[in-house]
């Protein structure tokens, strides 16, 4: 068994879109074993799942994304993987990703997970670290009023004016492509199965935060199709919402002395 991992989860997605995603995993590493786990109600996207290397699961009861994600983590570890990327089906790239965001981990095993620098398809920033969030700032983003206030608060919120080469910590990075230390995964379990889609690599980060590190890496790039589908589906915005309820349920909602620490350590690093 390859002892580098990845998974993909699916749920009636276009397979131009899907097969992009699963080339670039395959062609950047050729031990690489991938995981797929499909959530749809049929299994017409089985035929993306070509040669020894791709593993295809069916999985209509639809648990949710880090559900899903959790079944091939499991195996994964099963199977004697040390380290496991979880990547969204809207991902592409080019060049060697993979080996170096893994010789990073390698040499830094106190990092238990870690993100690359994710661009739009026209080449441009997303910018996904950030600094743990109370309510009032999640509604800030969404509501991005007043401008003038908005923008320095966007700019710390997802640390935007740190040097785009820099590594750094961030307490949240984010599920579109993540790299995992099983070992740390071992020791502080995988995705929570509550969060049926959103919020679920917050939580992750936040659990891993405590004993590990959780890492920007931007010296590798991948393509990522963002939909902000919560933004335009009344239905995944329901979603997103009882998801921010539960993450705040469990992470505490106004008053929270341990996100201000951590928010504050983070910041530290750059002085």
């Amino acid at each position: 068994m390859s002892r580098i991992t990845a998974s993909i989860v699916l749920y009636n997605n276009k397979i131009e879109v899907v097969n992009k995603a699963v080339s670039s995993i395959l062609n950047n590493n050729d031990s690489i074993i991938l995981y797929i786990i499909d959530n749809s109600p049929v299994d017409d996207l089985k035929k993306i799942a070509f040669g020894q290397r791709v593993l295809y699961i069916h999985n209509p009861s639809n648990p949710g994304f880090g559900a899903a994600h959790n079944i091939a983590i499991d195996r994964a570890i099963k199977e004697g993987s040390e380290y496991h990327f979880v990547i969204n089906p809207d991902i592409y790239f080019d060049g060697d990703v993979i080996t170096p965001m893994v010789n990073y981990m390698e040499s830094n095993p106190d990092i238990g997970s870690m993100m690359p620098e994710i661009l739009y398809p026209d080449g441009t920033i997303q910018y996904l670290p950030k600094l743990l969030p109370s309510p009032f700032w999640i509604l800030r983003r969404k509501v991005k009023y007043p401008p003038n206030l908005y923008k320095a608060f966007v700019a710390k919120y997802e640390l935007r004016d740190i040097d785009p080469q820099k590594v750094y910590n961030a307490p949240i990075i984010s599920g579109c492509f993540t790299l995992l230390n099983l070992q740390a995964i071992k020791e502080i379990g995988g995705y929570d199965d509550k969060y049926f889609m959103y919020f679920e690599d917050w939580d992750l980060s936040r659990r891993i935060t405590g004993k590990y590190r959780t890492v920007y890496f931007p010296k590798v790039s991948i393509y990522h199709e963002y939909d902000s589908g919560a933004n335009k589906s009344w239905h995944l915005f329901k979603i997103y919402l009882k998801s921010a309820f539960h993450y705040f349920n469990k992470w505490g909602w106004i008053f929270n002395k341990g996100r201000k620490l951590i928010n504050a350590k983070t910041l530290d690093q750059f002085n």
